[in-house]
């Protein structure tokens, strides 16, 4: 069975979408951790970071470097933080978190509707 993220990618379940080329799609945490939190996905649905090829790697992070320079601009903050965790979904995906404190806490996300969520897309694609 695909993913949820398979699914979006797909364009089977909606997402605020951030920016997509041929191999990567970034995307709003449906729960962000704090206003612009973005999710980096590959295209191809592999479960574990660390067992997609060389180049794959490389091209993500140069992908989320750029999605991540979008975010500063567009929402105040000290940093954008990165995390991989993977074991919520079962499909590689970063986590770009803007931060207000020097540590990332997963067990507090924020609550935004659907509108701030679009409204927060459209400031961060403006810097793209």
């Amino acid at each position: 069975m695909p993913s949820i993220f398979t699914r979006i990618i797909n364009g089977q379940i909606p997402c605020h979408k951030i920016y997509e080329d041929e191999k990567f799609i970034a995307f709003l945490d449906i729960r962000p951790l704090a206003e612009g939190h973005t999710l980096v996905v590959p295209k191809q649905e592999i479960d574990y970071i660390f067992d997609h090829d060389d180049q794959t790697l490389a091209e993500m992070m140069i992908f989320a470097k750029k999605v991540a320079r979008a975010i500063e601009k567009a929402i105040p903050c000290l940093r954008i933080g990165l995390a991989v965790v993977g074991l919520e979904v079962p499909h590689t995906h970063l986590h770009l978190i803007p931060l207000h404190q020097p540590y990332i806490d997963f067990r507090n996300p924020i609550h935004q509707t659907q509108e701030e969520l679009a409204a927060t897309a459209k400031k961060i694609i403006a810097h793209l």
